[in-house]
């Protein structure tokens, strides 16, 4: 039997503070979502502003993430060569998704949207903070 490590609401409060304090840095709001290993949603926010689409985009991009163990981004190059990967369920090939790594262990992901060009950026931030913890 394997233990596996999950995340808390400790961690993913850590993660989310992180994401919106590098959003703030360049004045945006992010929609937010965090996926458990499995792809189960453990925590969105959405600002009024954004419309409901930002909800399955920036989950879909967390799944992506926490289920290939890469970056959204990483699918949205590999469906240039390999169109075919556009059908996997659930996958958004799109960047702003970034897996969550706690020692050496793939325990989620999460997905940021709604604020073009900087998606990853704010990602890869609230990534960094389950690193340091």
């Amino acid at each position: 039997m394997r233990l596996r490590p999950s995340l808390t609401f400790d961690d993913i409060q850590k993660i989310v503070a992180a994401a919106k304090n590098e959003a703030s840095r360049y004045g945006l709001s992010p929609t937010i979502a965090i996926v458990d290993h499995a792809g189960v949603l453990l925590y969105l926010e959405r600002p009024d502003t954004h419309t409901p689409l930002a909800i399955d985009m920036s989950t879909g991009k967390a799944r992506t993430a926490a289920f290939r163990e890469r970056p959204s981004s990483a699918l949205e190059e590999r469906v240039k060569e390999r169109p075919g990967f556009l059908t996997m369920p659930g996958m958004i090939a799109a960047r702003g998704g970034v897996p969550l790594v706690w020692k050496n262990e793939y325990v989620g992901g999460i997905g940021i949207s709604g604020i073009a060009e900087f998606d990853e950026i704010v990602a890869k931030a609230g990534a960094a903070a389950l690193d340091e913890s």
